[in-house]
């Protein structure tokens, strides 16, 4: 017997003899992916025009499809083209549309890239690839340039190189396992992976992003969260856009995570005709801190290849942010983020809370309107600080110093750097300055 009724019909179509040990297999539902347009009528039981089928292959001839049987279980097909978890896995024909500001990488990763596999954009941190596979291929993946090229299941030789780089770089205390999804990987090369990181020393910490409690809870297995207890500080982030995939499956793989001692993180994509309403993203907040898992990041869609169909005004998510400032709990709301085209990294976007200020006075507003003020002190010394760091000898409360160049904006609010302006190398005017001055 299946979990339910529809998984029943989903799992006996796949095989007769189908059971639930079959069906909660994660290795099983990888076998019987849904890859295919025919497959996928098939199994949910609907039917395209011929039309529509015609424009579909096209997609899928360039973004391919792969669903895994849990997830294509909770699609309603009575209404299932309005359907959200619909919508997030299986192709339209507006994926085809290339508009002039899409981009196959539009967060410049590959030229972020020192060594294959890593992506190194802050100081202190990297993003480290290990697989382009996933169990599922989201349609509103910014890596869809990569997501499905079954060429690339590194090796453990592949992943040797980041390791080196990490291991070479020890600025390097954080690292990102991401891909594709890390938990993809089989439980053996896991268990080296993380061995060999937290072997290196300035690695203070490694986070894991992965869409499986969300597409494949299944693959949250007890075996899987027994080696990952052995290598903490470990953070996992997980990818939930909609209340609709919080099931009893997804809530079982996350008391597995929380109960491993994992802290969890989820990063949502605000997505058009999915999530872009504030009871929507409201209840989901609700559900997911329910079960433990702290909301992170709202992502801004990014500007990735045949995206635009579903990319929302930034205003929407200002509009979405208003609506839970104030009106649920603090560590139930995300950070509005752009993440930058070019590399520029993430960008948080808050409404603005702040009216207006002068030398001593900031007036400010709450969520309901009310406006008030705070009275700055009129004089401010840094007890703690006399500003001269090159030459400080204060006994700072720190077990470790880390001494390195300040940049960006912390480097105009730094005491020991002589710049006063960041400009930028296209500047009009600074090169008619120095053409003037040759």
């Amino acid at each position: 017997m299946i979990y339910n009724n529809r998984q029943q019909t989903i799992a006996h179509k796949i095989e007769t003899e189908a059971q639930l040990s079959k069906w909660k297999d994660w290795r099983w539902q990888l076998r019987h992916s849904i890859k295919t347009l025919e497959k996928f009528e098939e199994l949910l039981g609907v039917k395209f025009d011929e039309e529509e089928r015609e424009g579909l292959k096209e997609t899928f001839d360039k973004f391919p499809l792969s669903i895994t049987p849990y997830y294509l279980s909770l699609i309603n097909k009575k209404d299932f083209k309005n359907d959200p978890v619909f919508k997030q896995s299986f192709g339209q024909v507006e994926e085809l549309i290339t508009l002039k500001s899409e981009l196959a990488d539009p967060l410049s990763e590959d030229s972020d890239s020192p060594v294959e596999g890593i992506t190194h954009r802050y100081p202190d941190r990297v993003l480290f690839h290990v697989s382009n596979i996933c169990s599922m291929y989201c349609r509103h993946c910014t890596r869809k340039r990569k997501v499905g090229d079954i060429d690339y299941v590194p090796s453990k030789e592949q992943l040797q190189k980041g390791l080196d780089y990490i291991a070479g770089n020890p600025h390097v205390r954080d690292v990102l396992l991401s891909g594709g999804d890390p938990f993809m990987l089989p439980d053996e090369k896991i268990d080296w992976l993380l061995s060999e990181i937290t072997k290196i020393p300035h690695v203070e910490i490694v986070r894991i992003g992965t869409r499986m409690p969300v597409v494949l809870p299944y693959r949250i297995t007890d075996k899987l969260v027994s080696i990952l207890k052995k290598y903490q500080p470990l953070w996992i982030n997980t990818h939930f856009n909609h209340p609709k995939e919080i099931t009893a499956s997804s809530k079982e793989a996350l008391a597995k995570l929380a109960d491993g001692g994992f802290p969890l993180g989820n990063q949502s994509v605000l997505l058009a005709d999915v999530n872009d309403c504030p009871r929507i993203m409201k209840s989901l907040l609700h559900k997911l801190v329910e079960n433990r898992v702290r909301p992170y990041y709202l992502y801004q869609c990014d500007l990735s290849e045949g995206l635009s169909h579903f990319r929302t005004p930034i205003g929407k998510g200002i509009e979405i942010m208003e609506s839970l400032i104030g009106h649920t709990s603090g560590f139930a709301r995300p950070t509005y983020v752009v993440d930058a085209p070019g590399g520029g990294g993430k960008i948080p976007v808050m409404p603005n809370y702040i009216i207006s200020w002068s030398t001593n006075k900031v007036v400010l507003r709450n969520y309901e309107g009310v406006i008030t003020t705070y009275k700055e002190p009129d004089s401010y010394e840094a007890k703690m600080c006399d500003r001269d760091c090159e030459n400080c000898k204060l006994d700072l409360p720190i077990q470790e110093g880390q001494e390195e160049d300040a940049i960006g904006i912390e480097k105009l609010l730094s005491d020991t750097d002589d710049a006063i302006s960041l400009i930028p190398e296209d500047n009009e005017r600074m090169i008619r300055r120095e053409e003037d001055a040759g």
